[in-house]
């Protein structure tokens, strides 16, 4: 029996995957490049300088070939040893989700518990580093935008409350 298709173009309504333009579904219609060639470093080259621009930095951009989830994998293995304490909030399925791999990974987690309604309250986590003198606390782990709760959370003033609490623990930030 065959699988029944629907017609028409299908059209995502959630904040990803996103749709793929037209135009760029019929650029994959072009046959592969050399990517050790001269013309793949400068699309690279174009792309970085692009990225510059649209996240507002001077400071050197990183193409990372990965989902998300492979994002947070490699912020937490290539940052923490197995048994690192890492504290993590509670603010929704994708905070919920890096905080079982970074068990499976073999880390040591704090989460803290929030109602799933707001983002991350910047001064539990300066209380919290507080309480932490011997700097136990090797990272802070944040969801920016939850896009499963619809929170967001300041991780602007995260920082600063690391910060004011003269804590050593690494801010990593999923956005």
């Amino acid at each position: 029996m065959a699988t029944p298709y629907a017609a028409g173009r299908h059209f995502l309504q959630i904040p990803g995957p996103t749709n793929v333009p037209d135009r760029v579904l019929r650029a994959m219609d072009y046959p592969t490049i050399d990517h050790r060639g001269p013309q793949f470093a400068e699309i690279g080259k174009k792309c970085l300088a692009g990225m510059k621009t649209v996240f507002k930095t001077d400071s050197h951009a990183v193409i990372y070939p990965a989902s998300g989830t492979g994002a947070w994998e490699a912020a937490l293995v290539n940052t923490l040893q197995e048994g690192d304490l890492v504290l993590m909030v509670e603010t929704g399925h994708f905070a919920s989700l890096w905080h079982k791999m970074a068990s499976r990974l073999g880390l040591e987690t704090e989460f803290l518990a929030t109602d799933w309604r707001r983002g991350v309250d910047p001064q539990q986590i300066e209380d919290r580093l507080r309480a932490d003198p011997e700097n136990k606390i090797k990272a802070v782990c944040v969801v920016h935008n939850e896009t499963s709760t619809g929170s967001t959370s300041r991780v602007n003033e995260v920082r600063l409350a690391m910060n004011n609490a003269g804590h050593d623990a690494l801010l990593l930030a999923d956005t």
